[in-house]
């Protein structure tokens, strides 16, 4: 693997997700960015299917 690859990380693609949802939020302090962080991965992680859609934009796979 290369030191640095953030198409081969799934983490980077939830990131995305977030950063795209709060890009446009006027926040008068740090907790309230943080509360809408914590929301929007609140929101993924009910939704199992966009981050498997995340881990399969890298073309990478889970083996157990």
């Amino acid at each position: 693997m290369p030191t640095y690859a953030p198409d081969l990380n799934p983490q980077e693609g939830i990131w995305s997700l977030v950063k795209r949802d709060i890009g446009n939020l006027a926040a008068a302090d740090l907790g309230q960015v943080t509360r809408a962080v914590k929301r929007k991965l609140k929101m993924l992680q009910h939704r199992p299917e966009v981050i498997d859609g995340c881990l399969a934009g890298t073309g990478l796979t889970l083996s157990a």
